[in-house]
């Protein structure tokens, strides 16, 4: 098993590469912008896929978490941090290097890269905690009620709050940079560093998954996701390790979101929208539940048609369609055995009826 499993994670490595070899080569270096997109919304994919498939939580607010990585980079990386801090507060700051003083992207003073990712993360898990251990009471349809009421409530927020930039969003964000590392941004001069970073993210996001999918946690998801009841009467704290597994996919969502904003500078209530939450739950059901390769395979693919418009005005009836074909003829998605099974039975069908 672990063999394959490095072989995979391998052979991943070197598509990634491959890919990038490639599109320059043929000097369309232009399409890794949407390929490292696809990689900061695929962090959302493989945490709900988690979330979904091992531990059987359905999830439709998980957008909320990616705007909110997003908003919370934004604020702190541009001019909307003057909003929340009185000028006395600002300088004092500055003074003991939590903030630094730039003119880049009209924002005077900006949160220390580190500090601020940092502060991403602590928000992120505490919000994670203080909804998931009520909602994770729930079971079904209740549970996806209450994580969607959880996204209108956040999606409103962005919307019409004027730190947030109601409904313009937040622009001009400035890069995210460390020193001695490259800049996290959209100039077309560090498009490869950016794109390997992002896959970076990606290929560790993967390898955390899987270990937690091999290991004790991974079991008791499993038996969570079978039957919740049996589960704790054999001992497994099942509140405790759905909600566990609740901040996790939260954290990558959220993480998702915030190299995102730097990356292009900017972000909107859109990403906190009802349909962004079905386009995600849809693309961990044709990719299936229980299988993070097809869940990233189908992440990467149907996120790139989409930015890169070929799906034209019918983006979100695309998804909504692609979700109810699934629900119907392939509810464990299609990169399943039994799919790729039935496809070849029909088929053999029709060999026969012609033949005769």
């Amino acid at each position: 098993m672990r063999k394959t499993r490095y072989l995979s994670l391998s052979m991943f490595a070197a598509g990634i590469v491959a890919c990038q070899v490639i599109v320059c080569t043929f000097h369309a270096d232009y399409l890794l912008i949407q390929l490292t997109m696809s990689a900061y919304y695929a962090l959302v994919v493989l945490g709900l896929a988690l979330l979904m498939g091992y531990a059987g939580q359905i999830s439709l607010g998980h957008a909320a978490f990616f705007a909110l990585g997003g908003y919370l980079a934004a604020v702190f990386s541009s001019s909307q941090l003057h909003e929340l801090l009185s000028p006395e507060t600002i300088l004092a700051l500055s003074r003991i290097n939590i903030l630094y003083h730039s003119d880049t992207h009209d924002a005077l003073y900006l949160l220390h890269p580190a500090l601020s990712l940092f502060l991403v993360v602590v928000v992120t898990i505490s919000l994670a905690i203080i909804i998931g251990i009520p909602i994770l009471r729930l079971k079904g349809h209740y549970l996806s009620m209450a994580t969607l009421g959880f996204g209108i409530i956040l999606y409103r927020i962005f919307l019409g709050t004027k730190v947030f930039g109601e409904a313009d969003g937040i622009s001009n964000v400035a890069p995210f940079t460390l020193p001695g590392f490259f800049t996290i941004g959209g100039d077309s001069s560090i498009r490869i560093p950016n794109y390997y970073f992002a896959w970076v993210l990606v290929f560790i996001a993967l390898i955390l998954l899987f270990n937690i999918i091999d290991s004790r946690v991974g079991r008791a998801l499993r038996a969570i996701h079978d039957s919740e009841e049996a589960a704790s009467a054999m001992g497994v704290d099942t509140g405790k390790y759905k909600l566990i597994v609740f901040i996790i996919s939260a954290l990558l969502a959220s993480i998702g979101g915030f190299f995102m904003t730097h990356y292009n500078a900017g972000i909107g209530p859109s990403e906190a929208g009802i349909m962004k939450s079905v386009r995600y739950v849809s693309i961990v059901a044709v990719g299936g539940m229980a299988n993070l390769w097809g869940c990233l395979i189908m992440g990467v693919a149907l996120n790139y048609l989409s930015l890169r418009g070929y799906f034209g005005s019918y983006d979100d009836a695309v998804f909504g369609a692609l979700l109810i074909a699934i629900m119907v003829f392939a509810p464990n998605g299609i990169f399943q055995k039994s799919f790729f099974e039935k496809l070849q039975n029909v088929a053999h069908r029709i060999k026969c009826r012609f033949s005769k």
